[in-house]
């Protein structure tokens, strides 16, 4: 008989309809031509409110005290922001008989090309249970690399190991070995969607520098007798450039 024992668990309660869910991260590019800008309002009125006033006569002398005759204005147009965001998408699974995935790489400050060649050397030793490698890669921002082995049943043999301590180096690190299945996109299904809080800015001209007219609008578009509220975020490009706006998350 055991001695009882309090345990506490903290791991991660989910539902089961929720175990074969894939949740997307969005991380849309967006084109931004020069002469234009984004603006990021905090609320979603705002933003609906530029856009149905469609165009903005923006004073360009903030700050400065000019008689009526000598202030400046420019004209710009607002616009919603449109993307196109997957509705439906689906992944066909392969499993690869002769590859495996190693996990847990460390972080070291060699080359990739010198971690592969010091991977590939122990797991073509039949000693530490390997064979001849064909192929290896690591995998984009992880720590994750892929061996395909030239004999069927060396990657299944490792992999029952679980997982093994493989000697990098001068150091010694516990790697997970598991099997390594690739996706493929079969199917994907796009909607657009109209961002809530971000406007497009258009039309803007070459009068200002890229911080002087940033500071304008930001200043101009959050005045409420303009139509406008606190901005969240604003990103402008100048007449003669080009930009790429990445959108991560529902703005």
């Amino acid at each position: 008989a055991l001695p009882e024992k309090k345990m506490v668990f903290k791991g991660l309660v989910t539902n089961e309809d929720d175990m074969d869910k894939l949740v997307l991260t969005p991380l849309i590019r967006y084109p931004l031509l020069g002469g234009s800008a984004l603006i990021t309002f905090e609320k979603e009125e705002v933003a609906q409110r530029i856009v149905e006033l469609k165009e903005h006569m923006v004073e360009l002398s903030y700050g400065l005290e000019l008689e009526e005759l000598e202030r400046c204005r420019m004209r710009v147009q607002a616009a919603p922001v449109d993307l196109l965001l997957p509705s439906l998408l689906e992944i066909g699974l392969t499993w690869s008989s002769r590859s495996l995935l190693l996990s847990g790489l460390p972080s070291l400050s060699i080359p990739k090309e010198i971690l592969l060649d010091k991977l590939e050397l122990f797991f073509s030793k039949t000693k530490n249970g390997g064979g001849e490698v064909e192929s290896s890669e690591v995998l984009d921002d992880s720590s994750q690399a892929v061996l395909t082995f030239v004999q069927d049943g060396v990657a299944e043999r490792l992999i029952a190991r679980g997982c093994m301590p493989v000697l990098i180096g001068k150091g010694k690190y516990e790697l997970k070995i598991s099997p390594y299945m690739r996706g493929d996109v079969t199917s994907l299904q796009l909607q657009p969607s109209r961002c809530p809080r971000t406007v497009l800015l258009t039309g803007i001209p070459d009068v200002l520098g890229e911080e002087p007219m940033r500071d304008t609008l930001e200043i101009h578009f959050q005045k409420a007798s303009h139509g406008g509220g606190e901005v969240d975020a604003l990103a402008y490009v100048p007449v003669g450039l080009q930009a790429v706006a990445v959108f991560t998350q529902d703005v």
